[in-house]
């Protein structure tokens, strides 16, 4: 990785970003021989996926986990080396002052009996439930991403869920993790991610969430990473960096979150799904295990919570816990006040102690994914020019790897005609 050396003036391939999709395009070019660079705006690799140490503490830009069932995971990292902290399957539900613990049964028997009394919905709700963990595992992925589409919320109440379970269950958790409290995202999207939390697990590396795409860039070892470089203009052939300097290439890749890439390169607007997520230091747990705590009630902004350090004990040093409140489409305001106010209503005066580390705005979270949902839209622009990211394909870590994947092979490919 480079902060200093100087700028080529030419290079077979420029990739503009060093976010997951920039890194694993930049391994895939590798693998062809391809004389290849990477400029990143930003002081460090990753994108929206680093993680920052505060006072002993890591915190992950954003609430963010990884799941393992992801199919593109093998392809580019050793999930063994990141030794991956997991959460339990299910969650804790947080309703009328208490949490009762919403499981899987089928990996955690012991939860039978709580899922079952849990106030999220009907017997007949959770018999659904299990009926479409069922059918969603059977299923071949990609055919998820077929046929009709229509809202999340609205395809829920079509397989006869209640409102109540809704509510009470699937927004504060499936919203949670699509950035979308209004269950508006496309029933697509939601299929592949209840498919993907039953099929794997749920964790974090114990080095935070930045240790992905660290150990992505660990892996490119010829193609040098120019941080702190800022693109001010590009055409076919040509990027233009802060300065005036130009690098002539065979092709370009812009591989940077969605707004950005539209425009550098002119593209429709990409849609933001945003978050905001406060941390807190705090002596003890407000409660126990490895559960995320959905917010039940539908209060609010905190949709849900983690207490990082119950799962991974690395997160904090020693006799402290971490507590990260998730806001899902809420990054503007008195994030930390707000978060406080809510959780005070949860474990009382116990919130009033806890120190606020660090408050994260996230304004592009993921990119909108509303239906109809198109999922693999074409990365060749044409001219010389590429564009991958989790916009082009799904809107996670998934869709951000195989973006980076499938337009490196179309890059390297059309090497192939280069004379």
């Amino acid at each position: 990785m480079s902060n200093t050396a100087a700028l080529p003036d030419s290079a077979d391939v420029v990739i503009v970003g060093a976010g997951l999709a920039g890194l694993v395009a930049a391994k895939v070019l590798e693998q062809h021989n391809l004389n290849t660079i990477v400029l990143e705006e930003s002081d460090g690799v990753g994108g929206r996926v680093r993680t920052d140490h505060v006072d002993g503490f890591l915190l992950d830009r954003g609430f963010q986990v990884l799941l393992t069932a992801y199919p593109e995971l093998p392809r580019h990292l050793n999930l063994a080396e990141l030794d991956l902290q997991l959460f339990e399957p299910g969650a804790i539900v947080w309703r009328d002052g208490k949490g009762t613990v919403v499981g899987d049964p089928i990996r955690r028997p012991k939860t039978v009996v709580s899922t079952a009394l849990a106030p999220i919905g009907t017997v007949g709700d959770k018999a659904r439930v299990a009926l479409l963990r069922s059918r969603l595992l059977r299923a071949e992925p990609r055919s998820l991403l077929r046929g009709d589409d229509l809202p999340t919320a609205s395809a829920l109440r079509a397989q006869g869920f209640s409102s109540q379970i809704i509510e009470r269950f699937f927004r504060p958790l499936v919203g949670g993790i699509q950035l979308d409290p209004s269950l508006g995202t496309s029933r697509r999207m939601f299929d592949i991610i209840f498919r993907t939390l039953a099929a794997g697990d749920v964790g974090v590396p114990a080095a935070g969430m930045g240790a992905i795409s660290d150990q992505l860039a660990s892996r490119i070892l010829r193609t040098p990473v120019h941080l702190n470089t800022t693109i001010t203009s590009i055409s076919p052939h040509e990027v233009t960096v802060s300065g005036g300097h130009r690098i002539s290439s065979r092709a370009i890749i812009v591989a940077t979150q969605g707004p950005v890439a539209s425009r550098l390169l002119g593209l429709p607007p990409v849609a933001s799904r945003s978050a905001g997520c406060v941390y807190f230091a705090a002596k003890s747990a407000p409660v126990d295990g490895s559960y995320i705590v959905l917010d039940g009630g539908g209060q609010g902004p905190v949709l849900n919570l983690a207490v990082m350090s119950n799962t991974a004990r690395s997160y904090a040093p020693h006799g402290q816990h971490l507590i990260a409140a998730a806001m899902p489409g809420v990054c503007d305001g008195d994030l930390e006040h707000l978060a406080r106010v809510q959780l005070r209503s949860w474990w009382g005066s116990q919130v009033d102690s806890w120190k606020h580390l660090r408050t994260y705005r996230i304004p592009h979270g993921q990119p909108g994914q509303d239906p109809p949902f198109h999922h693999k839209k074409s990365v060749s622009l044409g001219d010389g020019l590429f564009v991958c990211g989790d916009h082009r394909d799904t809107g996670s870590i998934e869709g951000a790897m195989f973006s980076g994947r499938r337009c490196a092979q179309a890059v390297a490919e059309s090497a192939k005609l280069w004379t």
